[in-house]
């Protein structure tokens, strides 16, 4: 059980007061800080941001700190506060950039809240960062390597977000967070399509 790095405690400070605040004390907190699609006339540009510390129940909450803490706690240690903000960034304004794009094409007129593309920025980076650590998920609870498990999710979020309509999950911000991740840390180490720099 990792401890709480400071970044890593802030968030889920933040992310669980945010849910208070718009949930019980002021939900029409949803009309601006949400991620809301460009044909609804209601983006604002802060909302690529804002969006990533609302959520829908508390489920929706808990699940996203879980696995917050489980794969970004030792992230942050290994990188430090700052890299881990500067990736945790690209991840989140990455699955806005995504979801905005596939709710243009779509016509979506509906908002869009959560971690979880963040989340899956962080998944994608342990799997790449610890390939052959052997992890216990949830769902299934099945052992198996880091790798095998970004890889899995990742094909589950494409499939699911291919054949899924009007299902309430944003499946492509998910993998749009992947990959904003996948970049961040190609862009770390120097790798196409970024010139080559310092790895870390």
């Amino acid at each position: 059980m990792p401890s709480l790095p400071p970044i890593i405690k802030a968030l889920l400070l933040i992310n669980v007061a945010a849910f208070c605040v718009r949930n019980i004390l002021a939900p029409q907190l949803t009309l601006p800080l949400a991620l809301w699609p460009l044909p609804s006339g209601q983006f604002m540009p802060w909302q690529v941001v804002t969006y990533a510390f609302l959520h829908g129940d508390t489920l929706h909450l808990f699940f996203n700190m879980l696995g917050l803490w489980m794969f970004g706690s030792e992230l942050e240690r290994l990188w430090g506060d700052k890299r881990f903000i500067q990736f945790y960034a690209a991840s989140i304004l990455s699955a806005a950039a995504v979801q905005l794009l596939v709710t243009f094409l779509a016509g979506s007129i509906y908002p869009t809240v959560g971690a979880s593309g963040g989340l899956f920025g962080l998944l994608l980076a342990y799997g790449m960062t610890f390939p052959n650590r052997t992890i216990m998920p949830l769902f299934p609870p099945i052992p198996m390597k880091a790798k095998v498990f970004v890889a899995v999710f990742g094909a589950l979020e494409l499939a699911f977000g291919v054949a899924s309509s009007g299902s309430g999950v944003a499946h492509f911000a998910h993998l749009g967070g992947m990959l904003g991740g996948f970049l961040m840390i190609r862009y770390w180490r120097g790798q196409p399509p970024f010139k080559k720099r310092r790895r870390f």
